[in-house]
């Protein structure tokens, strides 16, 4: 699979247009910077500590979608004047397999972006692509997974359209606590 993709969610009333496109090792530094947030931290499987960690974490995404079995995507907010914009989350689509009907999505925001629509609007343009791209290699659904502590997670999958479908058991250490499970067809 080509990681030469860019998809975009139009901007609000009162936020800008979302720009989302595979990771670069230029935006280690960004990455990093937004990984000292405490709340990412809570939530995050993923520690990045250093520009290292985070090349590592970068060079993982490139070779997943190598593999095609993970498409993560940086979120990018336009601001004026700058080209490429500025990092604002991720959304990934992971656990892709020909034949296999489900995928998962995950993804954060940074805390600059929280509260602002960026979280539904870049899940729901990867969501619409995802389903469409992966249609004919048998992809019906699409599952969101989180804690059952993390409020802000339900509110960005009913956004998104995607409806609870159940709890699920915790699985220590990485899932302390049952979890809810959200489905997108």
């Amino acid at each position: 699979m080509s990681p030469h993709i860019t998809l975009t969610a139009a901007p609000t009333a009162t936020a800008p247009a979302l720009a989302l496109r595979p990771w670069r090792a230029a935006d280690v530094g960004a990455l990093v910077e937004i990984h000292r947030d405490p709340v990412l931290r809570r939530w995050a499987t993923s520690r990045l500590e250093s520009q290292e960690d985070g090349l590592r974490w970068v060079r993982d995404q490139e070779r997943g979608w190598a593999a095609g079995e993970r498409c993560g995507f940086a979120v990018l907010e336009a601001v004026p004047g700058a080209p490429e914009g500025r990092l604002v989350g991720s959304v990934v689509v992971k656990e892709l397999s020909p034949g296999k009907a489900a995928a998962e999505v995950g993804y954060w925001t940074s805390a600059s972006a929280r509260g602002q629509g960026v979280a539904p609007r870049a899940l729901e343009a990867v969501t619409a692509w995802a389903l469409d791209t992966f249609r004919a290699q048998g992809l019906e659904r699409l599952e969101l997974l989180h804690q059952v502590d993390n409020p802000a997670s339900c509110r960005v999958a009913a956004k998104a359209g995607y409806g609870f479908d159940g709890i699920l058991p915790a699985a220590p250490p990485a899932y302390p606590l049952d979890g809810h499970l959200h489905v997108r067809r």
